[in-house]
C-alpha cells in the first residue's frame, strides 16, 4: 500500500457526519474562509455568506451538515432553496448547495463526495428531486451533474446556458419534457456589500490576498456559455 493510500485510509477512520449546531458556527466560518481563500478571487467572501445565510428565509438547516474527524470539523455543506419555472410560469422548488468545504489538508480524498451523497440522500427524504449549482464542471460531473443545456435549464433569459450552471437530478428524468428557467435564492446577494464583507473578515486572523491561477479559471467558466 502506498503512502497516499495509507493516508487516505487513515482519513476515513473516525469520520462523523452530523447536522450543524450553533456551537459549530465559528468553526465552520473559519473552515470556509480557509478553504476558499484566494481560490476564486484575492481573499474570500464565502465565510460571510455562510454567516448571513443562516438567517435567510431560503436557508435549509435540515441540510446543513458538518464532517467531523476526531472531534475536529474538517468539512461542511449547506443548502438554500432555489426554483425552476416552466413555460407556463409554474414554479418548482429545488435545491442549491454551497459552500461545500473541505479543509485544505484533507482535500482530494473524496470527502466532498461523501458530504454530497449523504446530503442528497437526506434531501430525497425531504421531497427534493433536483439540485442546481454554479461551479467548475471538472469538480462535479463525476458526481452526477450535467450541463444545464442537457436538461433545458436556462438562466436570466431563454436560451442562455452558462457553462458553470450544472444540474443534478436526484430523481432521474424528473425534468424531462419541459423547458425551465433557473431562479436562484437571493441569499448570496449579501456578498455584493464589500464593506460588510471586509468588516466581517476583520474578525479573523489576517491573511494575504493574492492572485492565483484558479481565479482566471473561474472567470473563464463563469463567463462562458454552451452554444450548441
Amino acid at each position: 500500500m502506498s503512502k497516499k493510500q495509507k493516508f487516505m485510509e487513515s482519513t476515513m477512520e473516525n469520520l462523523i457526519i452530523r447536522l450543524e449546531t450553533e456551537k459549530d458556527y465559528r468553526a465552520v466560518e473559519e473552515l470556509t474562509r480557509e478553504a476558499f481563500w484566494n481560490v476564486y478571487k484575492p481573499g474570500a467572501d464565502e465565510h460571510y455568506y455562510v454567516h448571513t445565510m443562516r438567517s435567510h428565509p431560503d436557508f435549509i438547516p435540515e441540510l446543513a451538515f458538518v464532517l467531523e474527524k476526531d472531534g475536529e470539523i474538517i468539512g461542511n455543506i449547506m443548502y438554500t432553496k432555489a426554483w425552476l419555472e416552466d413555460e407556463n410560469g409554474e414554479r418548482k422548488e429545488i435545491l442549491s448547495f454551497g459552500p461545500l468545504c473541505v479543509a485544505p489538508a484533507y482535500q482530494r480524498q473524496k470527502l466532498g463526495k461523501i458530504l454530497i451523497e449523504h446530503s442528497f440522500e437526506r434531501a430525497r427524504e425531504l421531497g427534493y428531486d433536483v439540485n442546481i449549482n454554479f461551479g467548475n464542471p471538472g469538480n462535479y460531473v463525476s458526481r452526477g451533474f450535467v450541463s444545464c443545456k442537457k436538461k433545458n435549464v436556462s438562466f436570466v433569459r431563454e436560451g442562455n446556458y452558462p457553462t458553470a450552471l450544472l444540474v443534478c437530478e436526484l430523481v432521474p428524468g424528473v425534468l424531462d419534457g419541459k423547458k425551465w428557467m433557473y431562479i436562484p435564492s437571493t441569499a448570496a446577494d449579501c456578498c455584493e456589500d464589500t464593506a460588510a464583507v471586509e468588516a466581517f473578515d476583520a474578525n479573523f486572523s489576517p491573511k494575504e490576498k493574492k492572485w492565483m491561477p484558479s481565479q482566471e479559471e473561474f472567470y473563464i467558466y463563469s463567463h462562458s456559455s454552451v452554444v450548441r
